[in-house]
Order: structure tokens, then sequence, then C-alpha cells
């Protein structure tokens, strides 16, 4: 048994579910338009990631039993529901530990990005971090609070004052 965390797989009807499991630290990949499920099935094999789906059809294929979950199509908050309720999710595994928009492990500003986020803007805060493939940076304010807000809801914790971020500790 491993201790790693689960990675995902998010089909494409899915792609606001799998930015807020980044948010939360997890490995989530989301499906180009158009693949087929057999496409689907295999690359989660191969990476050893979890389907999660709206799509009651991809159930019908072998490849998907004990490998793939149903969630409710819909709002997000609902999949977030149904997936936390399929499955043991720590919405507070890691957050913002991973690029909202491509998946890849951020890691810590450099002085000079630094230098180029909070360029004149006194509301900008660190930590910083930018995500090494698309050179995206991100830093704490209004959008991580409410993010941060909204993760510890999910996890079913007391918010946490915007003060004592949780990667406050982090490099």
């Amino acid at each position: 048994m491993s201790n790693q965390p689960p990675a995902f797989l998010c089909d494409e009807m899915l792609g606001r579910l799998a930015r807020r499991l980044r948010a939360a630290g997890y490995d989530t990949a989301l499906v180009e338009p158009g693949q087929s499920d057999r496409a689907l099935l295999r690359r989660a094999l191969r990476e050893n990631r979890t389907v999660l789906t709206c799509d009651q059809k991809i159930l019908e294929h072998r490849a998907a039993a004990g490998n793939a979950v149903l969630l409710e199509s819909g709002r997000v908050e609902g999949q977030i529901r149904s997936l936390s309720g399929t499955l043991k999710i720590d919405w507070m595994l890691a957050p913002f530990s991973r690029c909202l928009v491509d998946n890849a492990p951020v890691r810590p500003a450099t002085d000079d990005e630094i230098a180029a986020i909070s360029d004149g803007d006194p509301g900008v805060g660190g930590p910083y971090t930018t995500c090494p493939e698309c050179g995206r940076s991100y830093w704490w304010g209004g959008h991580t609070r409410r993010m941060i807000e909204k993760l510890e809801a999910w996890a079913g914790r007391t918010p946490t004052p915007f003060a004592q971020s949780p990667n406050a500790d982090r490099p």
C-alpha cells in the first residue's frame, strides 16, 4: 500500500473540479477534448491515475472496474461533495503546491520573479511561487484567502486566519 496521495485523471467535463483538486495539492490531469474512453482509461492505467467522470458509459469498459469514479454532473460543488463521499480526499493536502493551469509542481519564485510580481502593488504578499512549465506566478492575496476558505470548508475544518496561511512555512 502506497503512502502517496492518489493521482487523478478528469474527463473533459470536469475542468473546474481538476483546478480545485490541483489547488488542494493533488496531481490531477485533464483529458484533452475528444479523447476516446478507451484512450482515457489506457492513460489512467499507464499513469496510475483514478478516472473521475460524469459519463456513465465509461463504467461499461472493463478497464474502468475499480479505476473510475462516477460523479454527479452539474455544478462543481456537487462534484466535490460526490467525490468526497466516495474517496477520502484531504482538501488541505498541500494547498497551492501545483500549477492550477498545467498541474506541474510549483517552485519558490526567484528574487527577480518576486520583484516582477509585487512591483508597485502593496496588496501582493508571499510566499511567491512559479510554475516551471508555463511560467505562471502565484502569490497570496484575496483570491488565495477565498480558495483556502473553500478548501477548509470542504475538509470540514475551521477557517484559518489569513495571516496563518498553510504555506507560510513552505519554501
